[in-house]
């Protein structure tokens, strides 16, 4: 069961990403879903949308992502009890700093360290087969539920994120209509491939039990090394929420009047240098509150799970509008199998949301809490003055 629902987070990933694919080369913009969502719904839900991105789904992530740095960081070098909560602070304070410097600093910081991280990786899977592991501990059986494997599968589609962040680059995308596509699908190959190999790496050292009991698996599997690892990957997972997530406060900002001041963009860089700093500031909040109240990671996932499968419903259903509403568009790639791919892409988000509503507790609440708070945007003059 556990390889199973690996496997098939994997398979709904690459589903996912070839739906995206076919929106990003057909209309390649800066704004990635915030477009899809306004070209197929109209204004007022993009600006909802924008609104939940940048209050929710992208500050939740990213301070996931640096919790995930921080216990891990703190696992090697603790600081204390708050320790997790400084290292994330950090963490967010200098990337945020070096991509307001520019794209080329970010893009180079990000390129090698995943280098690193997935040489480093497949030389931890190779080791962990070649050396004989301890005998683990006989699992016990546990009762499942339809929602209790959504919530596991929420996690293990968080494991996997990151590849619709490439919407947000589509617009810089050289020749999208051909690279969207290759880009997306090869990535998400790659991830599906480590990250099985990883999980089977696990289960070989620590046994299905040792797995469910750890709060930290890779620290326990290898100690400082795995630990400096699993450090590096939460960098460019945060490193690459922060690029593509500062278009999306640079996206409002162009469409709103009001909001003009973070739709600004800083030639000298080619960076939405204002964004970055909002992002920035709202991520490091949600930080501070996750380590006050010692609730940290899981409680921004549940912070951002139920308004992120939300929109991403939304946007795999656009696939259809657009479909139907443009029969005879240009030439891109287009998604195979369709309508059934989108179908299974809308169901599997339908399934997930309704389980972090169901099992992820208060988190999900507040996030779907603030969405609501951003609804005065639908009555804010959308006409960005000249």
């Amino acid at each position: 069961m556990f390889v199973s629902l690996w496997l098939l987070g994997g398979l709904v990933t690459l589903i996912g990403a070839v739906c995206y694919a076919e929106l990003g080369s057909a209309r390649p913009d800066a704004g990635g879903e915030y477009a899809f969502l306004n070209a197929a719904y109209g204004r007022k839900v993009a600006l909802l949308f924008a609104w939940a991105r940048c209050a929710v789904i992208q500050p939740g992530a990213i301070a996931a992502a640096a919790f995930v740095m921080g216990d891990y960081a703190n696992a090697a070098l603790p600081l204390g009890p708050y320790g997790p909560g400084l290292y994330a602070l950090v963490a967010i304070t200098v990337f945020t700093l070096v991509n307001r410097v520019g794209i080329t600093p970010g893009k180079l910081t990000q390129r090698f360290v995943e280098v690193v991280v997935v040489l480093a990786l497949i030389a931890i899977v190779v080791s962990a087969f070649v050396t004989t592991a301890p005998a683990p501990r006989p699992s016990t059986p546990q009762e499942t539920s339809v929602a209790g494997i959504g919530l596991a599968m929420m996690y293990i589609l968080l494991t996997y994120g990151g590849w619709n962040e490439a919407a947000y680059l589509s617009g810089e995308l050289q020749d999208a209509q051909r690279n969207m596509a290759r880009a997306l699908v090869l990535g998400v190959l790659v991830v599906i491939a480590v990250t099985l190999a990883i999980n089977l790496a696990y289960l070989h050292v620590l046994g299905l039990e040792g797995v469910r009991d750890s709060d930290a698996v890779a620290g326990d599997v290898g100690a400082t090394v795995l630990s400096v690892v699993v450090v590096l990957s939460a960098l460019t997972t945060l490193n690459g929420l922060m690029i593509t997530g500062a278009r999306s406060y640079y996206a409002l900002g162009r469409d709103v009047a009001a909001l003009r001041s973070i739709g600004t963009w800083k030639e000298r860089g080619s960076t939405p240098a204002n964004a970055l700093v909002l992002q920035g500031a709202v991520s490091a909040a949600l930080v501070v509150f996750g380590a006050v109240t010692r609730v940290g990671f899981r409680a921004m996932v549940a912070y951002t799970a139920p308004v992120f499968w939300f929109f991403m419903f939304l946007v795999a259903l656009s696939l259809y509008v657009f479909r139907r509403r443009e029969p005879g568009a240009a030439p891109h790639y287009r998604v195979p199998l369709y309508p059934v791919t989108p179908a299974l892409f809308a169901l599997s988000c339908l399934w997930v949301l309704w389980s972090s509503l169901l099992h992820a507790g208060w988190g999900a609440v507040l996030g779907v809490v603030v969405l609501l708070v951003g609804t005065p945007l639908l009555f804010l003059d959308p006409t960005r003055s000249s």
